[in-house]
Order: C-alpha cells, then sequence, then structure tokens
C-alpha cells in the first residue's frame, strides 16, 4: 500500500449487522476490515448518525412502509425501518470492529431533512460532506471502500470518491450486502463509472 492510500469504512453498525436493518453474514467482513485496517496508513470511518424522525425512516411518511420510495424536496428517497438513530445502541459500530486505527470517523445522514447515503454526499446530489477535502488536505489519491451495504452506501461512496477525482476501488469480502440486490446492473454501473474490485489479499 502507499501512502496515499486510504481505507473508508462504511456504516459497520450494530443496525446493519444484527439490527433493524439487518445483513445477512454482515459479521463476516469484521474480520477482513480489521485485517486490512493493519495495512492501510490511513483509515477513515463513515458513520449513520440519524435524528428521530429522519426522512429515510418510513415511519417519517404517513402510509409509507421499509422498502417504499417517497418524494421528498430533493427527488426520490427511498425509506427504511427506523436505523440508526442518534445516540442509541444501533447506531453503534459493530462488537469486534477495531477503532483504533481510525483517524477519522465521519458521522452522515445527520440533518432530518436529507439522507447521505454516500460519505462524500448527501442525497440532494449537491450537499458536500467534507470528506474530500480533508483526503486531499492529507494527500490521498486512492479510495478503497468497504462496509455495508455493498450496493447501497459503499456504491455510493465510492461513486462520490470517482465523482471528486480519486481512484476508487471496492474491495471483495471486505462488503456485504442484500440477496434482492440487481448484481447485473450494479456490476455494470461500476465498470462504466471505473470503479474496480480488488482482492484483500492482491493489496500491496
Amino acid at each position: 500500500m502507499e501512502a496515499s492510500d486510504v481505507l473508508l469504512v462504511v456504516d459497520v453498525q450494530n443496525d446493519f449487522v444484527s439490527g433493524s436493518l439487518a445483513i445477512p453474514g454482515s459479521e463476516s467482513i469484521i474480520p477482513v476490515i480489521n485485517a486490512l485496517m493493519r495495512r492501510f496508513e490511513h483509515v477513515v470511518l463513515a458513520q449513520d448518525w440519524h435524528p428521530q424522525g429522519h426522512v429515510s425512516f418510513a415511519s417519517a411518511h404517513a402510509g409509507a412502509r421499509h422498502g417504499d420510495t417517497v418524494q421528498t424536496p430533493y427527488g426520490k428517497q427511498r425509506v427504511f425501518n427506523d436505523h440508526c438513530v442518534q445516540g442509541t445502541p444501533g447506531a453503534q459500530f459493530a462488537p469486534g470492529l477495531n477503532l483504533d486505527r481510525a483517524e477519522l470517523i465521519l458521522r452522515k445522514g445527520f440533518r432530518r431533512e436529507v439522507d447521505s447515503f454516500s460519505a462524500f454526499y448527501e442525497n440532494d446530489g449537491s450537499t458536500r460532506t467534507g470528506l474530500a477535502e480533508y483526503l486531499r488536505g492529507r494527500g490521498m489519491r486512492r479510495v478503497f471502500c468497504s462496509g455495508l451495504a455493498r450496493y447501497g452506501c459503499v456504491k455510493a461512496s465510492a461513486e462520490g470518491a470517482k465523482r471528486d477525482g480519486f481512484e476508487v476501488f471496492m474491495v471483495k469480502d471486505a462488503c456485504a450486502g442484500r440477496a434482492t440486490d440487481d448484481v447485473a446492473v450494479m456490476e455494470k454501473s461500476l465498470v462504466e463509472q471505473g470503479i474496480r474490485w480488488v482482492d484483500p489479499q492482491g493489496l500491496v
């Protein structure tokens, strides 16, 4: 690995591992991520951090259910079971995830009126989280993405990093997702954007 590489770990939190939005098999990526952390000079963690009544909660929209899509002032927004509510156990990082190597913990989705799948951009498509500026200021050039969910917030974060001019990779075995994901469509999108998968054993 190079000094200009950063490992981005996205949303490895209790609610996505064992809570209200649990992803089957997600526990298996934690030791992989911990091993990766030891190989990177720079590690950044992204953390969903939603207030009560957040726009991404189905409970915040009359008649909406988990998985529905609603209209918001910034466009369409998929809504979910309440998750990663600020200060609750579900918002905390999953047990076993090594936090000691993180130089930055970026909290996203903390504004009630707009969600933030990506660690780089909020869902309005224009509001920046400041992560790109931080990474550039520290001399980073390559971003290696891991975490939850593979074709959700990890993919969105990879796309945000690519949009901001970084060379971007998603790390195999360090991401987990749901069986309902349309893999062919998602993978085609990654290829078209120049985002590549890399095997953790092949990182040097």
